[in-house]
């Protein structure tokens, strides 16, 4: 298998299994997607999505119930793991805790035939890379959990794949840790200069490292663009919340408003951009709980509230409102009581506003 590639492409990829009933269930729905030479592609979604088994199709670990794969002009789908030539790291490490740092690192060169000395100077050469030198003759279990995961990375690139593959590396960190891990993958990422996929639930992880974000739901891809177009405009609602707007309410669509729309619903005008066109009257609102902040009675997009709780955070507070037109979330600066009435306004901007009703 080659080293470099020019382009990955996943041709309407499916995957279907039996269920206890003998129904056929779908984990993944026509998954199509170009991959180009050098890009870092999260995919993205809750647990159930199927982005671990899209994955495991590419890598080969699971068979296709339909589509194909192909890179540049080589079918891959049809060659077992090992002929694909791609690096795996999983979410356990999944290390041999019998050997050394370094030969778990040259193992898959030494499945593939290389020589002891060239194996040991490649390991060398990875262990470099993920800066773990001085640490090659301790086994895994001597090791901090980052420092095992820099292994397992280790031996993912040792082999110089034409492809990183990632199944949620992060997951068993801590919050410090896993900070220092993500700037750590994108080094390595620019360093190879090839392409990764790297599979998460974290939206910031997905955010903060990759090119592009496909986020998915139930087996089928909800969107794929950059991580400033996913979280500043989520094709839908379903991305929407899924990327942290909490606050989802009806409103009545009222018409445009410059380049918005304004809507309302029980006495609150607001206005909102459009994040396509609308069949109806009856629209969707979505607010971010950080984008709404304290304001003076009568501002622009301002609407009064009841505080019903306070979470108290240090820098700021989350609270939780009633408004006219129903509950929701708001990050706050200051103090503020529970019963106490306060105006909160959201900019314009950060209104997003989706045709039809809450599903």
């Amino acid at each position: 298998m080659k080293h470099q590639f020019d382009e990955l492409r996943l041709d309407s990829v499916s995957r279907s299994f039996m269920n206890a009933e003998g129904q056929a269930v779908a984990a993944l729905r026509g998954l199509a997607l170009n991959i180009q030479r050098g890009e870092f592609i999260a995919l993205l979604g809750p647990s159930g999505c199927g982005k671990s088994t899209a994955l495991n199709c590419i890598a080969g670990l699971q068979p296709l119930t339909g589509g194909r794969i192909w890179l540049d002009d080589q079918r891959i789908d049809v060659l077992p793991p090992e002929k694909r030539g791609f690096g795996m790291v999983f979410q356990n490490y999944a290390l041999f805790p019998h050997m050394s740092v370094l030969d778990n690192v040259g193992f898959g060169l030494k499945m593939r035939g290389v020589a002891k000395s060239e194996a040991a100077r490649r390991a060398y050469e990875a262990l470099q890379m993920v800066q773990l030198v001085g640490q090659e003759k301790k086994l895994p279990g001597q090791l901090s959990g980052g420092q095992q995961q820099r292994v397992a990375i280790a031996r993912a690139i040792v082999i110089e794949p034409a492809l990183v593959l990632m199944d949620e590396p992060l997951s068993n960190l801590d919050t410090k840790l896993r900070i220092e891990m993500r700037a750590e993958i994108r080094r390595i990422h620019s360093q190879l200069g090839r392409a990764t996929i790297y599979v998460t639930h974290d939206q910031d992880e997905a955010l903060s490292m990759a090119d592009r974000i496909v986020v998915m739901r139930e087996g089928t891809v909800q969107q794929v663009a950059s991580p400033k177009e996913i979280y500043e405009r989520p094709g839908n609602l379903h991305v929407a919340r899924f990327m942290g707007y909490r606050n989802v309410a009806e409103f009545a669509l009222e018409g445009m408003q410059g380049e918005g729309v304004a809507v309302s619903a029980h006495g609150v005008r607001l206005t909102g951009m459009p994040m396509a066109g609308f069949d109806s009257k009856r629209v969707s609102v979505a607010m971010r709980p950080e984008d709404l902040d304290r304001a003076s009675p009568g501002a622009e997009n301002s609407f009064d509230a009841q505080v019903l709780t306070v979470e108290y955070g240090g820098h700021d507070s989350l609270i939780r409102v009633k408004a006219a037109f129903g509950s929701l979330w708001a990050r706050v600066t200051g103090d503020v009581a529970v019963g106490e009435t306060i105006c909160l306004r959201v900019p314009p901007s950060r209104t997003l506003v989706y045709d039809g009703e809450t599903p």
